[in-house]
């Protein structure tokens, strides 16, 4: 019991006896709220069990009834609840979504092609249905989405990436960013241009995981957790690739490498298990729909089995894995380009700034001219649309034979010309689809990369293939039996590698695996993919990472590989020494600066200027709260309400004959008994707030949480009113009384600024601030691999770098990632930090520096051992004066 009332009544310990330092009418209050909120619930609970136990003691049919339904209600409520709910959900929702999206876009490109049918008489107005209905789409899309939810445009990884690293970036995981993505992908996909479906979805996946997670905190609180949401953003990655290409394996293992830095192994089989129900019920769609029979791959493929490929065919897939990265990394700085020759050209920039949808509507002209099929379309099979070319790309038989045309299939009919080999088709297709693909991908739409990366790719290894069955007409011989060579196979493993090198990513040749239904070519996708990535790693970043450097997005690069003098820099190298900082004895006025010189979200709080001992860190929010706190016009008031309080009590102190004999007997009464309380008061105020112990000063609630609570002036002079009050302190009851009577707020601007001024001169009173005890601390010698690997696992933004306990920098997002490219971006160089010639002193310069910190160590641990709390002695000896 003595423990819950010197919990309840705020107890102080101190040297002697210690103190409560909350009034016990306050303390009754709040106890007898606490108690009659659990009466109501615990009648609450009584009476549902009440009403259960009526029900099973009723015989009636109905009395069963309703109590098999109440028992499936809460049975319910806490199975929706779990994971697996919540996963079945997830992808259920994504594939029914998937098939939608891909129905409309199926619409909208049958519709364009029955126009284009339907006027072949006229092949001007062929012509303008060809242009003019993509256009339609394509502005219709920008619009839509810039008036919608503008956080809609582009691919969407990007942002989830930043957004599993730590960054809060709430506008892009909404419901209208959610409707602008889904209806604006449906318009861009369905106008022909070549952009892809794989990139949205993930953004399309993570947003449906937020809003299913809002739905589900309906049912269990644990969906509050935002830790607990990003993880399930990551599993949504998967699903949303999952989705695309029916490839569950391919596509978690795909958002582990695109998606994360660090992955959590418990999230393993939430991605599988998600991404298996969304390929599951995305193919039954498919059956559902007559589209397929049963459910099969993506694209099947019937290549080879017994003899997938020969030995002397590996160095052809090492070379077309090679040529792959090279492209890749092509690509990704054409697109990087691109987009920078606009930023950079301010008049251009400009005029598209006020005709937002005159720069889409241009590039969308400009490819469908190029790609009308009785012009210059007709040499790149431009009739066809992704998945139809993918799949003719696939196919197994070979186009030529020494340069000659063979007999086409249906589905081939398009890659045929009359006037030109299947070579040249193939050239001006990759080529043209090439730059292509990377400038739509700079129009503000819905879009991604994978999906027309993958086609390029699948083109080029299908020119490789069909280049090597020309060389070798006959085929390979192996133990007197020939087997031709397959061009579908280079179509594939040219997929695979090409997307693996603009993705930095191996899981491409898993994707291919399942979209094709063929594991036998595993170790060729391989090599060429692995080969790809090497070649692509040390000439660019991925898409991906270069979109995020032209978003400038607050996202961390990765090291690279192949460059030492990065193992050479340290913290100290590249520090800020220069940090700001506040004291625990500092003033509002020094809180206000801070907050005019500075944009830091979070400040460091040192014990002393002089000593500079990191106690802890104080949010940007948590100082505004407690400036407003002091200058507001609460605390106004209240000065005023103290100041007319006193002045009426001084006026009756004058005018005594004005009172009867009883007024006066209590006043003296009152005023003999509260001399020893004015006695206390005056003593425990005199140490000033500087000296605080530091305890209880972090274990405050946040000022934030608890914004009606003003603390008390702290100053000596503001002392004034204070003591006049404690001097002539009434009975409790009659003091509530009189300060409850409104006081008009009649200060004159020049009075408020000077009340301003008083104020601001006032110490700090961080009781009701909440402070962060135990900040993330480096030490000069920590190396950059390190720095990053602690920055990337914590999702930090900053971190300060201390010297046994002192403050001496302070290491940012943005320092990291400058030292982290300025190291990558040196090639041949001997990169020397500046103060790496401290640390090539040899032995004795080492040993020094030991001596030297040891020396300080045992310097401060003296300071702190001869150092007294002040706050703690001086209310002791008030204590015993009291006494």
């Amino acid at each position: 019991m003595a423990s819950d009332d010197q919990r309840g009544l705020h107890y102080e310990q101190t040297l002697m006896y210690g103190r409560y330092t909350q009034e016990l009418g306050a303390y009754a209050k709040e106890e007898a709220a606490r108690l009659r909120e659990e009466g109501v619930r615990r009648r609450s609970v009584t009476e549902r069990s009440r009403s259960l136990e009526l029900l099973e003691n009723d015989k009636g049919c109905c009395a069963k009834c309703r109590i098999c339904t109440v028992r499936c209600q809460k049975f319910l409520i806490s199975c929706v609840g779990e994971d697996w709910i919540f996963l079945i959900l997830l992808g259920l929702f994504m594939a029914l979504l998937s098939w939608l999206v891909d129905f409309g876009i199926g619409i909208c490109l049958q519709s364009q092609k029955w126009m284009y049918v339907n006027l072949e008489s006229n092949v001007f107005l062929q012509y303008l249905a060809w242009v003019t209905y993509p256009v339609v789409l394509i502005t219709f899309s920008a619009g839509f989405t810039q008036i919608l939810a503008p956080q809609a445009v582009g691919s969407g990884i990007p942002e989830i990436k930043t957004i599993l690293r730590g960054v809060v970036l709430k506008e892009y995981l909404t419901f209208k960013t959610f409707v602008a993505k889904v209806i604006g992908l449906t318009c861009a996909l369905g106008s022909g241009m070549p952009l892809g479906k794989e990139s949205p979805f993930v953004h399309i996946a993570s947003l449906g995981a937020a809003l299913l997670c809002k739905f589900m905190s309906l049912f269990g609180g644990i969906y509050e957790n935002e830790s607990r949401n990003v993880e399930l953003l990551s599993v949504a990655c998967a699903v949303g690739v999952s989705c695309v290409f029916a490839a569950p394996i391919g596509g978690l293992l795909f958002s582990i490498e695109a998606m994360s830095t660090f992955f959590t192994v418990r999230n393993y089989w939430r991605g599988f298990f998600a991404a298996t129900v969304t390929a599951f019920m995305y193919r039954v769609l498919a059956v559902w729909n007559r589209d397929e029979v049963t459910i099969t791959a993506l694209l099947p493929t019937n290549f080879r089995q017994d003899f997938p490929f020969d030995l002397q065919e590996l160095p052809a897939f090492a070379v077309l894995g090679i040529a792959s990265g090279l492209g890749g990394a092509l690509f990704v700085c054409l697109n990087r380009q691109i987009v920078q020759l606009i930023r950079n050209q301010k008049t251009i920039k400009k005029f598209l700034m006020k005709k937002r949808l005159l720069y889409p509507a241009l590039v969308t002209l400009l490819v469908s001219t190029l790609t009308f099929p009785p012009g210059f379309g007709q040499f790149m099979a431009a009739k066809l649309t992704q998945m139809e070319s993918l799949e003719t790309l696939l196919d197994n038989q070979t186009w030529s034979k020494q340069g000659i045309p063979e007999e086409f299939d249906s589905n081939s009919q398009a890659w045929k010309h009359p006037q030109v080999n299947v070579f040249v088709t193939l050239t001006l297709f990759v080529v043209m689809k090439f730059w292509m693909s990377a400038l739509a991908m700079t129009m503000p739409v819905p879009c991604g990369a994978f999906m027309p990366v993958f086609v390029i790719g699948a083109a080029f290894g299908r020119l490789v293939g069909e280049s090597m069955a020309t060389w070798f007409p006959d085929g390979v011989h192996s133990d007197g039996t020939i087997y031709p060579i397959e061009p579908g196979v280079y179509a594939a493993v040219g997929a695979a590698a090409l997307s693996g090198a603009v993705t930095h990513t191996v899981s491409t040749a898993v994707v291919v695996f399942e979209l094709t239904g063929q594991i036998s070519h595993i170790l060729p996708v391989m090599i060429a993919v692995i080969l790809a990535n090497a070649v692509a790693q040390s000439l660019q970043p991925s898409l991906y990472d270069s979109l995020i450097m032209i978003k400038k997005l607050p996202y961390l690069p990765e090291l690279g590989w192949g460059h030492h003098e990065k193992y050479n820099i340290y913290v100290e190298d590249i520090m800020i020494r220069d940090v700001m900082y506040i004291t625990l004895n500092c003033c509002y006025r020094d809180l206000h600066d801070v907050l005019l010189t500075g944009h830091l979200n979070t400040l460091a709080l040192l014990e002393s200027s002089e000593s500079m001992i990191l106690l802890g860190s104080i949010k940007r929010a948590q100082i505004q709260a407690l400036l407003s706190l002091q200058l507001g016009r609460p605390r106004r008031l209240k000065y005023l309400r103290d100041r007319a309080t006193a002045e009426k009590r001084l006026s009756v102190v004058s005018h005594p004959g004005n009172e009867d004999g009883s007024t006066m007997v209590n006043q003296e009464v009152h005023f003999q008994v509260n001399k020893i309380s004015t006695e206390e008061t005056s003593l425990s105020s005199t140490p000033t707030p500087s000296t605080k112990p530091l305890k209880p000063a972090l274990k405050r609630p946040s000022v934030v949480d608890c914004p009606t609570e003003i603390p008390m002036p702290t100053s000596p002079q503001d002392h004034s009113g204070s003591t006049l009050r404690n001097l002539f302190r009434v009975r409790p009851d009659i003091e509530g009384l009189e300060d409850d009577f409104d006081v008009d707020d009649d200060m004159t601007i020049r009075e408020i600024a000077e009340w301003e001024e008083n104020q601001l001169d006032e110490q700090v009173n961080f009781d009701n601030c909440m402070i962060d005890p135990a900040p993330i601390q480096l030490v000069e010698s920590t190396s950059l691999h390190k720095t990053h690997t602690i920055f990337s696992l914590l999702g930090l933004d900053h971190a300060y770098v201390t010297s046994i306990g002192r403050l001496i920098g302070v290491v940012s997002l943005k320092e990291l990632q400058k030292a982290i490219e300025g190291s990558v971006a040196v090639k041949g160089v001997n990169v020397r930090p500046p103060l790496a010639s401290f640390r090539d002193s040899g032995t004795s310069g080492t040993i020094m520096n030991n001596e030297n910190k040891a020396r300080d160590l045992h310097k401060l641990w003296n300071r702190r051992k001869l150092m007294s709390l002040p706050q703690e002695h001086r209310a002791s000896d008030a204590d015993e004066k009291s006494k």
